[in-house]
């Protein structure tokens, strides 16, 4: 493949401007994980880790696209999730490094056609997911709220027992972001079939 270079250059531009200005916390976003975990995909053809990135957040990266492009087009906000792209506080060269945000969808839905869809993925995300959503609510503040798990939106919610929001938060993306992605690549996409020989080679239709 050519696109693990450009991939890879991306992610050495992004990783210390990202730091410097919005500090470490913001690599547990999802779509930062999914940005990183792409890098890992690439090299060595995982079938598995594109297909757990899909499934995480190609749904939710459509819904950015959706969102950003409604803003830019005609002004109108439509989700409030790409609202930070039109700050002016922040530098321009940071908010251009988050238009990967952009394309990471389709090069996720592209990846997994290529190597096959993982039907483990659905399970082996919603295991990272937990796994990352429960430092995020110890460590991080709720002012972050870094992937709503504090509350849905910018604020952390009060109307119901912060650790009671959270189990429901992690309930909530498997069942429903991960779960109906998982049916839908399964039914589009050719099937990984871990049979040895090459990633690109282990599908079929």
């Amino acid at each position: 493949m050519l696109v693990e270079i450009p991939h890879t250059l991306l992610v050495g531009l992004l990783v210390p401007a990202y730091r410097r200005h919005y500090g470490p916390a913001n690599f547990l976003w999802f779509s930062d994980v999914a940005l990183l975990t792409t890098l890992l995909a690439l090299w060595p053809e995982s079938p598995l880790l594109a297909s757990m990135q899909a499934v995480s957040v190609a749904l939710l990266e459509l819904a950015w696209l959706v969102d950003f492009s409604g803003r830019l087009l005609v002004g109108t906000q439509l989700i409030g999730l790409a609202e930070y792209m039109f700050k002016r506080e922040i530098p321009l060269f940071v908010r251009g490094l988050s238009l990967f945000h952009v394309w990471l969808p389709f090069l996720l839905l592209w990846l997994v056609y290529r190597l096959g869809y993982d039907e483990r993925a659905w399970a082996a995300q919603t295991l990272l997911a937990r796994v990352v959503l429960l430092p995020r609510y110890f460590l991080t503040k709720p002012s972050e709220n870094i992937n709503w798990a504090f509350g849905p939106g910018k604020k952390a919610q009060t109307r119901m027992a912060p650790g009671l929001y959270l189990i429901l938060i992690m309930a909530f993306f498997p069942a429903c972001i991960y779960f109906p992605t998982h049916l839908v690549l399964k039914a589009t996409m050719p099937r990984h079939l871990d049979k040895g020989g090459s990633g690109a080679n282990r599908f079929r239709s």
